[in-house]
């Protein structure tokens, strides 16, 4: 067995969570880099390390993760949701079950609540979000975000929705109060069910063949027909009818049965 190979087995033994998911070349280069600037020399080394070091443990997991995000990420995407997926949607239920699955550090699942807003008191919003990391999910609870995860929230909803503080903007409390944080792990844990849309961008694209087709056949079964599922820019399914979608706009895919 190579040596990224037995740090996979220990990593799964000691988190649960399983490397071998994900694309290798990827992840080899991006834990590389960390492990060279901790002075370790192989994938043992940097597993025996990780052991002994909780901090260290969480550097390794916000690696693997990829915390980028930002606020309204390619705008018209958002238009789409906003003029045509939630309207639609509301016309079939008043109450919308909504989830952010790998929400990073919460700028999604707001914007989601923002953009919602335009249709339903953020009184009555309620949105799941989720992730593995949990320093993200911290994170994303504060609500604190520097100004450049801001650059493309229109004029409007930023003076609504944010209080400035100095170089940082906060989410206003109301907003906030609409979304509700969990630990997720997508690929081991189960998926809640009976949701009307389901936001997953930008995540994919890190994973094998393999674990999106379990991926793909996961969210599908946990959303109700005529359910959505919105991906990233750099996501488009192929083959949607295979898991019982069909595309409703780019990047937006409908449950048909």
């Amino acid at each position: 067995m190579s040596d990224y190979e037995n740090f996979i087995v220990n990593i799964k033994r000691k988190t649960g969570i399983d490397l071998s998911k994900y694309k290798e070349a990827q992840m080899k280069r991006r834990l590389t880099s960390l492990y060279e600037k901790k002075g370790c020399h192989s994938f043992k080394d940097f597993f025996d390390l990780i052991n002994k070091d909780a901090n260290l443990l969480n550097e390794f997991l916000d690696r693997m993760t990829i915390n980028v995000s930002e606020f309204y990420r390619n705008a018209k995407r958002w238009d789409v949701l906003e003029k045509k997926i939630f309207p639609r949607l509301l016309t079939e239920n008043k109450k919308l079950n909504i989830w952010s699955a790998a929400c990073s550090t919460g700028e999604e699942p707001y914007t989601t609540a923002m953009v919602l807003s335009n249709y339903v008191p953020l009184s009555q919003i309620s949105i799941t979000a989720t992730d593995l990391d949990e320093s993200a999910i911290q994170k994303a609870k504060r609500g604190v975000y520097a100004e450049r995860s801001l650059a493309e929230v229109p004029a409007r909803e930023k003076q609504k929705f944010f209080t400035n503080q100095g170089a940082f903007y906060k989410v206003n409390e109301e907003i906030k109060r609409t979304v509700t944080f969990k630990k997720q792990d997508l690929l081991a844990d189960r998926f809640a069910s009976n949701m009307d849309l389901i936001i997953c961008r930008n995540v994919m694209i890190y994973f094998t063949e393999e674990a999106k087709d379990l991926l793909y056949k996961k969210f599908s079964a946990a959303l109700k027909k005529d359910g959505v599922l919105f991906v990233g820019s750099t996501e488009q399914i192929f083959n949607p009818s295979g898991y019982g979608f069909e595309a409703e706009d780019t990047f937006f895919y409908r449950k048909i049965k």
